[in-house]
């Protein structure tokens, strides 16, 4: 866990009042700890994430939580898809060709 002094040193991109507006903006969300915002190392990873889309591909400000919440909707989908496919892994061998056959099928239609 680390402080916002901390995090500024670690990535060396971003400013403590750059780092402050990005967490009033709610582009990163850090725990709030007993002498203020504590994060971790998801937090500084979206930091990074957001000092590549302002600094390295100068994306506007008002595009940044658009492309935020589309990251964001795809790593939500990616987690279901490693619980469906843990679930159906868990079924006996009948039942899972059965869905990989059910899922080809429909795959074949829409094409």
């Amino acid at each position: 866990m680390l402080y916002e002094r901390d995090v500024v040193a670690a990535v060396r991109r971003i400013e403590l009042r750059e780092l402050r507006l990005w967490v009033e903006m709610g582009w990163v969300k850090p725990a709030i700890g007993e002498s203020g915002p504590v994060f971790d190392e998801l937090d500084v990873a979206r930091i990074r994430l957001v000092c590549d889309l302002r600094k390295d591909m100068v994306l506007p400000t008002d595009a940044v939580p658009v492309v935020l919440s589309l990251l964001d909707q795809i790593h939500g989908l990616r987690r279901e898809l490693r619980g469906l496919a843990g679930a159906v892994d868990a079924q006996p061998a009948q039942i899972r060709q059965a869905v990989i056959d059910a899922y080809k099928a429909r795959i074949d239609q829409e094409a």
